[in-house]
Order: C-alpha cells, then sequence, then structure tokens
C-alpha cells in the first residue's frame, strides 16, 4: 500500500528500489551532481529563449514561435553529450551501481501556464501510468525541477490508485508502432488538439485526495512507473521546466523483479532504449527477450536519435 514519502532516506539503492516497487514515494534534497545537471539545462534553455525570460517568454511570443524553439530545445537537451555525461555524476553521488544502472535518455518537460501550450511537444499529461507505455514493472522515474516549483504547477500523484486496476485504453498501445507513427519532429505542430493514442483512463476517477511534492531546483523525486501521476494544471503564470528520466537495475531486469502489475494491456517493451551508465552499451538481447511479445516484428523496435523528442 502506497502510504510513505520519505524525504532524504539513507538507504542502499536496493533498499530504496524495494520501497518504490511498494509505492512509496521518495524526496531528495538537491545534490551537487542535480545542481549540476539544472546549471547545464537552464543555459540551454536562456539561451533558447533570449532577450526573455524562461518562465515568462510565453507571453512574448505566438504559440508557433515557441513551439518552433521548444522544438529546437529539446533534442538538444536530450542527446547532448554532456547531459549523459551530468547523469552519470547523479547516479554516483546517489549511491547506484554503475554497471547494473541503466537509464533511458532525459527528457526535458515544459508546462506552460494558463493553457497556452499544453498539447505536442509541451503535453499536459492527463492521470497515467508509465506502465500502461510499455514500461517494465522495474522502471523507476526520476523528476527533478530545473526552476522552482509551486504547487500550482507541479505533478500530481493520485495514491488511492496503487495496486488498484483502472479501466484504460493501453490495449490499443504498442510501443513499435507508436515508434514508428507517433514520435518525431511533427509532434511540435500539435498546437491545439493532440490527435496521438495515448493510453488513458476509461472510466471516471477521483483525482483528490493527491499528493504534490514541492521540492527545490535539483531536488529529486522518485516514484515507480506503475505510481498513478498525471500533470497539475498550470496556474501557476510561470512555465514549469523539469528533467525526467527512467532507470531500471540489470538484476531486476533479470529477475523480473518490480512493482506488481495492475491493469496493463499494452504490447511492445521499452527495454531496448535503456543504455548502461558506465559506457552506454544496450541491455543484452537476453534480457530484453524476457519482456518481448509476438508483437516485436511489427513497427520500429527502437526510435533513432533524430526522432526523439518527448514520450
Amino acid at each position: 500500500m502506497m502510504n510513505t514519502v520519505y524525504y532524504d532516506p539513507p538507504f542502499s539503492d536496493e533498499r530504496r528500489r524495494e520501497e518504490l516497487y511498494q509505492g512509496q514515494l521518495l524526496v531528495y534534497s538537491p545534490r551537487r551532481s542535480t545542481l549540476a545537471f539544472i546549471e547545464f539545462a537552464r543555459k540551454l534553455i536562456e539561451e533558447t529563449f533570449a532577450p526573455y525570460d524562461p518562465e515568462s517568454a510565453q507571453r512574448h511570443l505566438s504559440v508557433e514561435q515557441y513551439a518552433d524553439l521548444l522544438g529546437k530545445l529539446k533534442p538538444n537537451f536530450i542527446h547532448h553529450s554532456e547531459s549523459k555525461a551530468l547523469m552519470g555524476n547523479i547516479f554516483a553521488e546517489m549511491g547506484c551501481d554503475l554497471d547494473k544502472t541503466y537509464f533511458d535518455v532525459p527528457k526535458m518537460r515544459s508546462s506552460t501556464s494558463d493553457n497556452y501550450l499544453t498539447t505536442g511537444i509541451a503535453y499536459a499529461w492527463h492521470p497515467h501510468r508509465d506502465t500502461w507505455y510499455s514500461a517494465p514493472p522495474c522502471q523507476i522515474n526520476w523528476w527533478i525541477p530545473i526552476y522552482d516549483i509551486q504547487s500550482n504547477n507541479a505533478m500530481a500523484f493520485h495514491p488511492q490508485y496503487w495496486n488498484v486496476p483502472v479501466k484504460n485504453s493501453s490495449k490499443g498501445y504498442n510501443y513499435y508502432v507508436w515508434n514508428q507513427q507517433n514520435r518525431g519532429a511533427h509532434v511540435a505542430r500539435f498546437l491545439k488538439e493532440d490527435p496521438r493514442p495515448l493510453p488513458k483512463p476509461t472510466e471516471s476517477i477521483v483525482l483528490d485526495p493527491q499528493i504534490r511534492l514541492i521540492v527545490p531546483a535539483g531536488g529529486i523525486i522518485l516514484f515507480s512507473g506503475a505510481q498513478m501521476h498525471s500533470s497539475v494544471p498550470n496556474t501557476s503564470g510561470k512555465t514549469r521546466f523539469s528533467i525526467d528520466f527512467r532507470v531500471v537495475h540489470l538484476d531486476d531486469v533479470a529477475s523480473k523483479r518490480g512493482a506488481s502489475r495492475t491493469d496493463e494491456e499494452c504490447t511492445g517493451t521499452t527495454m531496448r532504449d535503456y543504455l548502461r551508465a558506465t559506457d552506454l552499451a544496450h541491455i543484452p538481447d537476453e534480457l530484453v527477450a524476457l519482456y518481448d511479445d509476438e508483437t516485436v516484428s511489427g513497427g520500429k523496435l527502437v526510435y533513432t536519435t533524430e526522432e526523439k523528442q518527448d514520450r
């Protein structure tokens, strides 16, 4: 049962993963490594939106201009060699075994205020689990705000749905078809509506009570990919910029350890996307095969560097 938020717990990585698989949330204050990461991210953001303050740039730009800038900024951050190097420093400072820690490329997220842009490249996320999107049960999400956040531009967790099935549309989601049809630069053109078939609840769910964790810029929120979470409707007057990335531990991949499966009906697996923290090697094929299914022959198993922008 999800019932605890731990703040700066002195856990080993093994204990940390076990708590997350049980639905608990972990919060860490800013580290030297995370502050270096957000400093790098801020540099790219501020260069992109100059001469405007990035948190208020939406007031000075058309939606089309704004989306165009994000369409250049986000891939640059995601695939910059410095991003991967800085992530390795974070894992080391957080006590991870770098030989067994595998990560997906870091995503830069932007949540604009007052419904300015909530589709495509700045998608405002409805309640969902990452496991509806073909993530494995052992996936752990790391979330780091780049600038300070507030309750009204943060992320929300919905703990009442931990291990509680919710009717959803994940049955129609195949990761390989998604890679083939719904990723790439064209996402930045979705300015008013987002036609992508994103898995979401198909029954009414109760959003309250909810948990909003407010950490300083450079703080870390860790949660299981099976955790129900959503974007808080941003009414702060400021655009929220954040970083998130997904991590798996090789031992958990091999033993198929992780959070309990609840209501996922998607197909395919994201397991080919993870890179080893030491040398960026992929997870061995024989372990990926543990998560594959009969859809492996359709679509794109992995998406290319040029196409990566957002989920």
